[in-house]
């Protein structure tokens, strides 16, 4: 089906309808419905639909005639409202159909707002260049770009929240060759579109089909580019059926909503795991070439080269960095435990002489690690960050402990830890908080406290390694920042280092930082972390995604049969998907053991399975040049990086992370060991 606009005559109409008591019914007295038709070359015709009720259905009339019949049905299933909406063509119709219901009386100004992966409270942390309310208090996007396709609100004031939620399935995608303005789709689609909106102060949520992105559509990171409207075409006699759920509860809340939203989510959709042609041991094994060919020793520093790579290529460059989208230390670590259970002599050297070369020349003269240097551009910037300088440490406490079990000492690697952790203490605010990013004197440079978990981990790991109660004080002091102003605002920011704004990885360590807390102590203090370990979980849970999203034709990762279920969207800024997990399975995992909420099993095991499609090797390389490089921004969406687009990866990728990720997510209970010797 294809389809197109009209010129706009709208003229706002409140459908009039009968309240006799039920929650259908009192819908029904705040739906409001549009129609857009389009004739090709002409401008789009849009047509306010009047809402008429009897008993469950729903007839939508026009002033003008209209060469569709629309009707509907609405399903009570518990207190849910399941509207099922037919649009059935007269005559041959290129349409776009758009309903709002009122989110109770609730004022705009009191409700906060939920597009799962992709809207949070009010997007405030996002710059004006991205979606947020610093552009617009409304908005409407198409439902690919969310990890559930639905909108919520939740009422501050009451702690009412009221969502929308598309019930049909979502299989089929169409390629435009247009994304801004009026767009006739080349093909039957099935993607719509859902939002909030501020009508008269008060809030409606809207949705609708096929999609629409309005008041702009966002097509490259920090790029808003003008509305966009679809438009399906129905041949004569044809009939579309839409569905979508009308969902109201109570919350005590923000942070309540949104677990009460994902739950919901994940009962609705019930996203199983993938199958898979081959066995996790085979991912390792593949995963393990990286180790060989990305190898890097012509400089000071060996290294994996992992960062700034061409997907056609995969070239080593000069890129080596500590932590983030490097993780040349955790990788090392990795592969030299590998190396050792599969006899791999090759990757067993590689492995130590990175070691060995960082040992030497990897750290300033103020003791902090050389966290990122370009030897291709002779670039090595003089500004630090408290994530790369936390993954180091992270990556080297595991490295000790792993050769202190095998009998092998470290002196000089234990007093550069001390050394990198003396500076951390030094640095830590007051409220426990520790700045995002300083120079090598410590100097701060941004103050931001987003990054402060990413601190946790390797202070809580220090103090059992070293047996330093020092190291846990300064952990647990991170852990009442969080609490204080991270996870009891809901405001999850500014983890990653390429952007400032609501992001998936700042939630993730903030639930992984818990857990390591929650693993050091014990009793009501344990329990305590526990509690704010789940908090942040479903924080993290609501980035990653309940369904799969489709894709057309031509477009290679549906080609190449991408489920998108389990994949985590990025952050507002960075709209793709990707396989930042590391520890969190294992969290999930621990909090249904501890908390027993047996959907986060379950939902692992979907993150578990479904991120290890796209494993690079003979016959099965999934558009990447060698075998065990791990693509990176998998681009799922209307939205691009820089190149390619929807059905493609971005032309640059950092497999460096990617591979330290999947191989985290398979060594299963990697902190629970660390603890328990």
């Amino acid at each position: 089906m294809k389809s197109r606009f009209k010129n706009k005559l709208s003229v706002f109409l409140t459908g009039t309808l009968l309240l006799t008591g039920s929650m259908a019914e009192a819908q029904q007295n705040n739906l409001k419905a549009w129609l857009q038709l389009k004739s090709p070359g002409n401008k789009a015709t849009t047509h306010t639909l009047e809402i008429n009720t009897k008993a469950d259905k729903l007839e939508y009339q026009s002033f003008d005639k209209l060469p569709v019949s629309i009707s509907g049905t609405i399903i009570k299933e518990g207190a849910d409202d399941k509207y099922v909406i037919s649009i059935k063509a007269n005559e041959d119709v290129y349409f776009n159909f758009k309903q709002s219901v009122a989110a109770g009386e609730s004022n705009h100004d009191d409700c906060l707002f939920l597009m799962p992966g992709f809207w949070y409270r009010r997007n405030l942390r996002s710059p004006k260049e991205a979606p947020s309310f610093h552009s617009s208090d409304s908005w409407l996007v198409r439902e690919d770009r969310l990890s559930t396709p639905l909108t919520g609100a939740f009422n501050e004031k009451t702690g009412e929240f009221y969502t929308v939620l598309r019930a049909n399935e979502i299989n089929k995608a169409a390629y435009t060759a247009v994304h801004e303005g009026e767009v006739i789709l080349s093909e039957p689609s099935s993607i719509g579109f859902t939002g909030f909106e501020n009508r008269d102060g008060k809030t409606w949520i809207s949705y609708g089909f096929p999609f629409q992105e309005a008041p702009k559509t966002y097509i490259r990171k920090l790029n808003l580019a003008p509305s966009v409207v679809a438009f399906e075409k129905l041949e004569k006699g044809q009939e579309k059926i839409l569905t979508w759920t009308f969902h109201k509860g109570q919350a005590d809340g923000f942070s309540d909503f949104v677990a009460k939203v994902w739950e919901y989510s994940y009962d609705s959709y019930q996203p199983q795991p993938v199958k898979l042609d081959y066995s996790f041991d085979k991912v390792k094994e593949v995963l393990s070439n990286f180790f060989v060919e990305s190898y890097t020793s012509n400089h000071d520093l060996k290294y994996y080269s992992g960062i700034h790579l061409l997907t056609h290529e995969c070239y080593n460059n000069g890129g080596a960095e500590v932590g983030f989208i490097g993780r040349v230390l955790l990788n090392a670590y990795f592969a030299l435990e590998y190396a050792e259970q599969t006899g791999n002599e090759k990757i067993k050297n590689d492995a130590n002489s990175i070691f060995d070369s960082y040992l030497k020349n990897g750290f300033t003269e103020t003791g902090f690690f050389r966290e990122f240097i370009h030897y291709d551009h002779n670039d090595e910037p003089n500004v630090y960050s408290i994530r790369r300088q936390s993954e180091g440490i992270y990556a080297i406490m595991h490295y000790l402990k792993y050769e202190q079990e095998k009998g092998r000492k470290h002196p000089q690697w234990e007093d550069r830890m001390h050394k990198i952790l003396s500076n951390f203490l030094a640095i830590q605010n007051e409220d426990g908080s520790f700045p995002r990013k300083f120079d090598k004197n410590s100097k701060i440079i941004d103050a931001s406290g987003g990054s402060t978990p990413s601190a946790t981990l390797p202070l809580v790991m220090a103090s059992k390694y070293f047996k330093d109660k020092t190291y846990l004080a300064s952990a647990k002091k991170t852990g009442a920042y969080l609490e204080s102003e991270i996870i009891s605002k809901s405001d999850y920011f500014s983890s990653t280092l390429d952007a400032n704004c609501e992001d998936k990885e700042a939630s993730l360590y903030a639930s992984t930082a818990m857990y390591y807390l929650a693993l050091t102590t014990k009793g009501k203090e344990s329990k305590h972390y526990t509690d704010l370990a789940k908090k942040a979980a479903y924080f993290a849970l609501s980035w990653y995604y309940t369904w799969d999203v489709p894709f057309a034709q031509g477009q290679m990762l549906g080609d190449i049969g991408l489920k998108s279920r389990g994949w985590g969207n990025v952050s507002v800024e960075n709209n793709h998907i990707d396989v930042f997990i590391f520890e969190l399975a294992d969290v999930l995992t621990w909090l249904d053991q501890t908390t027993n909420e047996p959907r986060f099993t379950a939902f692992a095991e979907v993150i578990k399975t479904s991120m290890m499609q796209l494993l690079p090797f003979e016959g099965h390389m999934c558009g990447i040049e060698r075998v065990g490089y791990y693509p990176e921004v998998v681009q799922h969406t209307n939205w691009d990086y820089g190149r390619n687009g929807k059905g493609f990866y971005n032309n640059y990728f950092a497999p460096g992370w990617t591979v330290a990720s999947l191989w985290e997510l398979l060594s299963t209970g990697s902190a629970q060991k660390f603890m328990s010797k």
